[in-house]
């Protein structure tokens, strides 16, 4: 079995660790308030969370409901899949859709840390261990966007955005290819982001590209990748600066989800 830095999983650990606590505190009336996904309440969040941890549990270990059978069951509808899965719970409480949540996250974070990280994963197009793992913290850190936003309880960027910023430049290409936007001939980019405050002790850059690139786009962390999990438009990210024409496609496209 391939070693890899494993660090990332102990960053989803702690990402979702931070939500749980979060839904802890919760009363039932916030588990039913409306977030800024249309027609979703905080509960269809998290029993989004739940279902795609299922799926990501047996497409990483090869189980009967991978992602690919999971769509397959739903005439190819990867739409009708997702409201399937949060119709699971419309007839749990609260605290049993917690439940649900945590023990499906636990489950597959138990068979992430067994897995051979040489080997990919067959999750879209295909991922690598490190990109799979930081897919799930990324979709943990975006829908708990949602969730805070609904209930008004903001919470504090981490150092654990690198991760996430890293997997929103990584995924530039395929998020060109959703947009149906071809990427300008020879050009190059280079993304250099500031990190939150108190992120990191030196409070150095985050960069991600090759240094001598024709192109560069740069400015907040959080708002890069606010902007990559769609939470924010280009208009409420005014710090993010493209220079060129590939970094200006990047921030009008930019996509770190399936």
């Amino acid at each position: 079995m391939a070693t890899a830095d494993r660090s990332v999983l102990e960053d989803l650990t702690a990402e979702q660790t931070d939500l749980y606590r979060l839904l802890g505190q919760l009363n039932a009336a916030d588990w039913l308030r409306p977030t800024p996904a249309a027609g979703w309440q905080v509960r269809d969040q998290v029993a989004h969370l739940a279902h795609t941890e299922e799926l990501a549990r047996d497409t990483a270990t090869g189980g009967p409901a991978s992602l690919d059978a999971e769509i397959a069951r739903y005439g190819g509808d990867g739409q009708a899949m997702i409201d399937a899965g949060v119709a699971r719970s419309r007839d749990l409480a609260a605290p049993e859709l917690l439940e649900w949540w945590w023990d499906a996250a636990a489950a597959n974070r138990q068979a992430l840390a067994a897995a051979d990280v040489a080997v990919r994963v067959p999750w879209g197009l295909g991922m690598s261990w490190r990109a799979f793992v930081t897919a799930r913290l990324m979709e943990h850190w975006a829908h708990g966007l949602d969730i805070r936003a609904a209930v008004g309880r903001p919470g504090v960027d981490t150092a654990r955005l690198r991760h996430v910023a890293w997997i929103a430049t990584s995924a530039l290409p395929y998020a060109f290819t959703v947009a149906g936007v071809t990427p300008p001939e020879g050009r190059s980019l280079r993304v250099e982001l500031t990190p939150p405050p108190r992120a990191t002790a030196t409070n150095e850059l985050w960069m991600f590209g090759p240094p001598d690139s024709t192109d560069r786009l740069s400015g907040p962390a959080g708002q890069w990748c606010r902007r990559a999990v769609q939470r924010a438009t280009v208009f409420e990210t005014p710090d993010l600066r493209a220079e060129g024409p590939l970094a200006e496609l990047a921030l009008a496209n930019a996509r770190a989800f399936l």
